[in-house]
């Protein structure tokens, strides 16, 4: 990298969805910490929601750039998954690029799932890492694609042919293959989006990884020859300098208010993520009367729009045992003492805040990596429960296991210890300041 008076920019780029701009921001300040100046490209709707709620951290070392109009005509949020990649690939590249020339750029940091600005970059001529946000063994899955179609363990258009064992400990098979989500044709198209993911990787020469040494140590799927080196520098937690997440939605804080006022360990807090729609209509009123029905404290993180979903008279009855918001700072509310067990989604953030504050889990993925993670949470690392379906006695016993299960707590601890603290930190530390040594000197190189 040519010395220069001014810090070279670094331009980041998040799959829009709040799972994916946390931890690349969290990249961001540690980059910054590496002598870069980090400029965040969002579509608009994102930017107008997390811009003014970054915190002074943020604000002094992040530059926020929207793309505009975002994601839709009308600049608003997406409907699903299938049209955000429609208009990552349709509009945002064009916008992107101008920006790109636009600025002089050191680095493009492209988090796979937003695999079209990864062309941006080499078309630009800008040095470009992949960064993978969710555990290591997940990105593995995709790119043994190639070697999976090959032995037959699946079609040329990603479907089962047979179900073949392809990890032990957690039991992985092609049954847990992230793009086997919906009906037939989804699933294909979703594989689609995954293999030309996958082949706009190749041009990579790194991929950090938002995963902990230990899980990476744990992953033995070996990828097919041709793909990016992994650099794990994960969980950001380990060394993140955020000191609050910033939301895509307004937080419901008096919750926080109300976890004061009760016990420690005692109140169960479900919330299954940001962007899924998390479990249908029928599933919402089975879980509010199983809540219900364990006469326990509870917090329930439930959007609006779900609402109409509850049994009728449900938030009357439950007004003195449990609270309901449409959205919670979810990291102060596992912090808090007063959380006994989490009824997740199994998303890799939540996962990792999970076991950083040492809550047990009670697990119901729904989609793409989630199923992954639950694996690990209960087969691999046994720090949590599979829920078997949203009954009253499926939820009480599954509360009542996690909840009084003293060895969850041990292993826990345990699971912390090696993801997180001393050791874990150390390492990651150095591997990425041994990747920014490896870009400085590819960079003097070019340069030569």
């Amino acid at each position: 990298m040519k010395p220069c008076a001014r810090r070279p920019k670094a331009i980041l780029v998040p799959y829009p969805a709040q799972g994916h701009v946390t931890p690349m921001l969290k990249l961001a300040l540690v980059l910054n910490s590496h002598g870069f100046d980090p400029v965040l490209v969002t579509p608009e709707f994102i930017y107008r929601r997390i811009s003014p709620a970054v915190d002074q951290t943020t604000v002094e070392v992040i530059t926020y750039v929207s793309i505009p109009k975002g994601l839709g005509a009308d600049g608003g949020a997406p409907h699903d998954f299938f049209s955000v990649e429609k208009a990552m690939e349709d509009g945002m590249a064009a916008h992107l690029e101008r920006l790109v020339r636009q600025l002089d750029v050191a680095l493009m940091v492209v988090d796979l799932l937003a695999s079209f600005a990864i062309e941006v970059g080499i078309r630009c001529g800008v040095p470009t890492v992949g960064f993978w946000v969710a555990m290591l063994t997940t990105y593995k899955l995709v790119a043994t694609i190639p070697e999976l179609v090959r032995q037959g363990h699946i079609s040329n258009c990603g479907i089962p042919q047979k179900e073949s064992e392809i990890h032990q400990n957690p039991s992985l098979t092609t049954q847990d293959l992230p793009w086997l989500i919906g009906p037939v044709n989804a699933q294909k198209a979703r594989f689609k989006f995954w293999t030309r993911t996958l082949r706009r990787s190749t041009s990579l020469r790194w991929l950090l990884v938002n995963s902990c040494p230990e899980e990476e140590e744990k992953a033995p799927i070996q990828c097919s020859r041709g793909y990016p080196t992994i650099v794990p520098i994960g969980p950001m937690t380990v060394h993140s300098l955020l000191t609050k997440n910033p939301s895509f939605w307004e937080e419901d804080t008096t919750c926080l208010t109300w976890l004061k006022d009760q016990e420690a360990n005692s109140v169960i807090y479900v919330s299954f993520g940001s962007w899924v729609s998390p479990i249908g209509r029928d599933k919402v009123a089975s879980l509010a009367l199983s809540l219900e029905s364990t006469r326990r404290p509870f917090l329930w993180v439930l959007r609006l729009s779900w609402r109409e979903a509850l049994p009728h008279g449900f938030l009357e009855r439950v007004r003195s045992q449990g609270r309901v918001v449409s959205w919670a700072p979810q990291v102060e509310v596992l912090r808090d003492g007063a959380i006994g067990c989490f009824i997740t989604h199994c998303g890799w953030n939540s996962v990792v805040e999970a076991v950083q504050f040492g809550r047990r889990m009670l697990c119901w993925p729904v989609a793409g990596d989630q199923f992954v993670n639950c694996k690990y949470i209960v087969e691999a690392w046994r720090i949590g429960v599979r829920l078997g379906g949203f009954g009253e006695r499926e939820v009480k016993d599954g509360v009542k296991w996690v909840m009084e299960d003293g060895d969850i707590g041990v292993r826990l601890a345990e699971l912390k210890e090696r993801m997180m603290m001393a050791k874990a930190s150390s390492r990651v530390v150095a591997n990425m300041a041994g990747f920014v040594e490896d870009l400085k000197r590819m960079t003097e190189d070019d340069s030569l």
